[in-house]
């Protein structure tokens, strides 16, 4: 197994602490779609039993981060752009709840959320420009007053990571993704609850569109041509 695991100590709540560890590394990439998960190999790395590591699976399993491997045991589960889809239309309605009850409380995203996304916007580094939206999403989530808003976005966004980690880098015109972020903290800071919401959801559908696109891209890339054939 390629990924280096940090070892863990043991804990009340070490089968969390696992399923959080794997949850990363999959969502990361350093444990890529279809690699095969071994328990002992994993319960080595990390210094602790195979039975918060059985558990953790588990966990993952009925999260989507794991699925059963041809003839048996577990492996990282594929990427689905569907998945994705669906992942953007319950994520979307998340979004508009917290963007509604933001704007009715006004609330000011703070300047520098935006300017940190535009610099990473225009860079080249796919962790930053991933970070940076999460960000974006986090202060919005927070701003609703809602806890349990953020606290349901979580398992969404390690989902999202997976794919934008796969096809952020060749995506264009990245800087009008803040354009829209840009408006919709606007709206909210004016308190146009409507318009928010409006605006974020067209937001989550322009984000679903381009990822599912380009993940079908990357899994399935057209047939390169044959230099031999003649134009």
């Amino acid at each position: 197994m390629a990924a280096q695991l940090v070892q863990l100590e043991a804990t009340p709540d070490l089968v969390e602490r696992v399923y959080r560890t794997l949850g990363d590394a999959i969502s990361g990439g350093s444990l890529a779609p279809g690699q095969r998960i071994r328990q002992e190999e994993i319960a080595q790395q990390l210094a602790v039993s195979r039975q918060p590591v059985l558990q953790a699976l588990r966990l993952l399993k009925r999260d989507g981060f794991v699925e059963d491997a041809p003839g048996r045991g577990l492996q990282v589960a594929a990427l689905d752009a569907q998945w994705i889809r669906n992942v953007y239309q319950v994520r979307g309605a998340l979004d508009a709840l917290a963007a509604r009850l933001a704007a009715e409380r006004r609330f000011r995203i703070a300047p520098a959320v935006l300017q940190a996304g535009r610099r990473a916007a225009r860079g080249d580094d796919v962790t930053a420009m991933i970070d940076a939206d999460l960000a974006f999403h986090v202060a919005l989530y927070r701003a609703a007053g809602n806890p349990l808003i953020e606290e349901s976005a979580q398992l969404h966004w390690r989902h999202l990571r997976r794919v934008m980690g796969a096809v952020l880098q060749q995506l264009p015109q990245r800087e009008q993704v803040w354009d829209e972020h840009e408006a919709i903290a606007q709206a909210i800071a004016g308190g146009r609850a409507a318009e928010a919401a409006r605006l974020i959801e067209d937001h989550g559908r322009h984000a679903s569109d381009k990822l599912s696109e380009g993940l079908d891209q990357v899994l399935h890339p057209a047939a390169a041509p044959d230099p031999r054939r003649q134009p």
